[in-house]
C-alpha cells in the first residue's frame, strides 16, 4: 500500500507562484508513474502533469505546459509541482497520484491518491 500526502496549497494572486509537494510512504513503487490531477467545483477531475520513475517520460496538460513543472526525488519518494504564472482558472483541489506501472493522462490508470490540497488563484 502507498500513502500520499500533499502540501503547499493556498491562496495566491493571479501571476503568482506556488509549489506543491507530495510525500509518498509505504510500499516501494520503483516503476511507478507519479502525477498531479486537479478538480474544480462542478467539473471533472483532470490531468495536470505526470513523470515516470526514470524521468524519461514527462507529460503536461496543454493548459499548464510552459507554466508548471513536475519534478521528483526518487531517493526521498517525493514529487513536486512548481506552478508559475497562475491564473484564476487554475483554482482547484490538486491531487497527487501514483501508478504501479507506466501511466498516462487517465485517472483510471492511477491506483493511489492523496487527500488533495486546495489552490485558489484570485484575479
Amino acid at each position: 500500500q502507498v500513502q500520499l500526502v500533499e502540501s503547499g496549497g493556498g491562496l495566491v494572486q493571479a501571476g503568482g507562484s506556488l509549489r506543491l509537494s507530495c510525500a509518498a510512504s509505504g510500499r516501494a513503487f520503483s516503476s511507478a508513474t507519479m502525477g498531479w490531477f486537479r478538480q474544480a467545483p462542478g467539473k471533472e477531475r483532470e490531468f495536470v502533469a505526470a513523470r515516470s520513475w526514470s524521468g524519461g517520460i514527462t507529460n503536461y496538460a496543454d493548459s499548464v505546459r510552459g507554466r508548471f513543472t513536475i519534478s521528483r526525488d526518487n531517493a526521498k519518494n517525493t514529487v513536486d509541482l512548481q506552478m508559475n504564472s497562475l491564473k484564476p482558472e487554475d483554482t482547484a483541489v490538486y491531487y497527487c497520484a501514483a501508478a504501479r506501472t507506466n501511466a498516462g493522462i487517465s485517472s483510471a490508470q492511477y491506483q493511489y491518491w492523496g487527500q488533495g490540497t486546495q489552490v485558489t488563484v484570485s484575479s
